[in-house]
């Protein structure tokens, strides 16, 4: 059943409520149910949308931003995407900062959304469209010589409380109101906001919920692991990031890894036997969600995000 159409009074309006999916087809040998949160369904194709909103708003209340500022951030694409669709709307100006290494949809789609984006260039020993921590330091360091070049206000996803709050507010209770309560979640962690706040919710709702973060295998830091393989697939996170400031780790219930192979087949999975055209995060977060429902949490709901759109890969191999 479709939804009913509403007046928005702008873009703002339709970041969020996106739908909650079973994916019955995938399941259907399994014991057990996956619901899956298609964040792709954002104006900017992706669950950061949210994030720019709650950060650009939350700074707006605290008197950081005023008219005609400037706004900076280091982004693989999406948050980049959700700041310039917010900036767009509320009239200020964006500065993009972001790793060769990643896809060059993404640049494109931000250039065309008014933002100015700074390409900054992978160490020597990485690879594109394999976007390291290393890449990403690279990135931050660039990003903090434009915040004082410029004056400019910077929309840290790493650091600001708005990160996990969009989730914690609008993310969660959707699901949750959606599916009527899930039993675990499992999330793949770039700066950890997704987890943390619909970690918090859930355990709020029903202390029994069990959480789990997903990383790749090979890069998994933040479960202790050493770092074997820091040029990983899955554009967005695993940058291999020993400590998160947003994650309570007293939300962990347990670690999860994922190889490339596998994320990248249950991208493709989803498109073709759900319909649901999404990355190669969502690939990783539904490989994880199915290792829950063959072992820990068999005959259990687990919920899960698909995080961006299946758009942002067509220059990649994820679609070959």
């Amino acid at each position: 059943m479709s939804r009913e159409p509403h007046l928005a009074a702008s873009v703002l309006d339709t970041i969020g409520n996106t739908p909650l999916v079973e994916l019955s087809r995938i399941t259907e040998s399994l014991d057990g149910t996956v619901f899956a949160k298609l964040e792709y369904l954002n104006p900017g194709y992706s669950k950061k949308d949210r994030i720019a909103r709650q950060m650009i708003e939350d700074a707006e209340a605290e008197g950081e931003l005023r008219p005609g500022d400037t706004v900076v951030e280091l982004t693989s694409g999406n948050t980049g995407a959700g700041l310039a669709i917010v900036c767009a709307a509320k009239g200020y100006r964006f500065v993009a900062v972001m790793s060769r290494g990643n896809s060059p949809e993404r640049a494109r789609m931000m250039a065309a959304l008014g933002a100015e984006v700074v390409l900054v260039d992978q160490c020597p020993a990485s690879q594109p469209g394999q976007v390291s921590g290393a890449d990403l330091a690279r990135v931050e360091e660039k990003a903090r010589e434009i915040v004082v070049e410029r004056g400019a206000y910077r929309a840290d996803q790493f650091e600001l409380e708005g990160n996990r709050r969009a989730h914690y507010l609008h993310t969660a209770p959707e699901i949750w109101r959606a599916s009527g309560g899930i039993d675990a979640f499992c999330d793949f962690i770039g700066s950890g906001g997704s987890f943390a706040g619909c970690a918090g919710y859930f355990k709020g709702r029903d202390p029994a919920v069990q959480c789990y973060i997903v990383e790749p295998e090979g890069a998994a830091a933040y479960a202790g692991e050493p770092v074997t393989r820091p040029n990983h697939k899955i554009q967005g996170g695993g940058y291999a990031m020993a400590e998160l400031p947003l994650i309570d780790r007293d939300l962990v219930d347990g670690y999860l890894r994922v190889r490339d192979e596998e994320a990248a087949l249950m991208s493709r999975r989803l498109a073709r036997e759900e319909g649901l055209f999404a990355g190669y995060s969502s690939g990783a977060n539904l490989a994880a969600a199915l290792q829950l429902l063959r072992v820990a949490h068999r005959g259990q709901r687990v919920a899960i995000l698909l995080p961006d759109s299946g758009l942002k890969y067509l220059s990649t191999d994820l679609w070959d």
